[in-house]
């Protein structure tokens, strides 16, 4: 079974930075596409970034593109987001979720197993 640990939320000023980190174990981690999603209060979970199992692709949402940067260390079984120039509309609980195997991977129906959840709060 897939477990799902992240780590590294917290208090940030706007234009801060702050990196998560996810922690996969039980598989083989360089087999499953990995992916950041966040969720805001009264909000749908929404699509963050993905990475591809040897860390060849990544894909962004519009709203963190140029300011995001995904990637992962497969000797470590870890998966990161780096956040920069962060913006009060960035705050929310952040989700590492992992994808067995197929060819969509912007929506959440699209990964099998989840943390969960990290805080992430930027202030004005």
């Amino acid at each position: 079974q897939v477990q799902l640990v992240e780590s590294g939320g917290g208090l940030v000023q706007a234009g801060g930075s702050l990196r998560l980190s996810c922690a996969f174990s039980g598989r083989a981690f360089s087999r499953y596409r990995m992916g950041w999603f966040r969720q805001a209060p009264g909000k749908e979970r929404e699509f963050v970034a993905t990475i591809r199992w040897l860390g060849e692709l990544t894909y962004y949402a519009d709203s963190v593109k140029g300011r995001f940067t995904i990637s992962r260390d497969n000797a470590k079984n870890t998966v990161y987001l780096q956040m920069n120039s962060l913006k009060p509309e960035d705050t929310a609980v952040y989700y590492c979720a992992a994808d067995a195997g197929g060819s969509t991977w912007s929506t959440a129906k699209d990964y099998d197993y989840w943390g969960q959840g990290t805080q992430v709060t930027v202030s004005s």
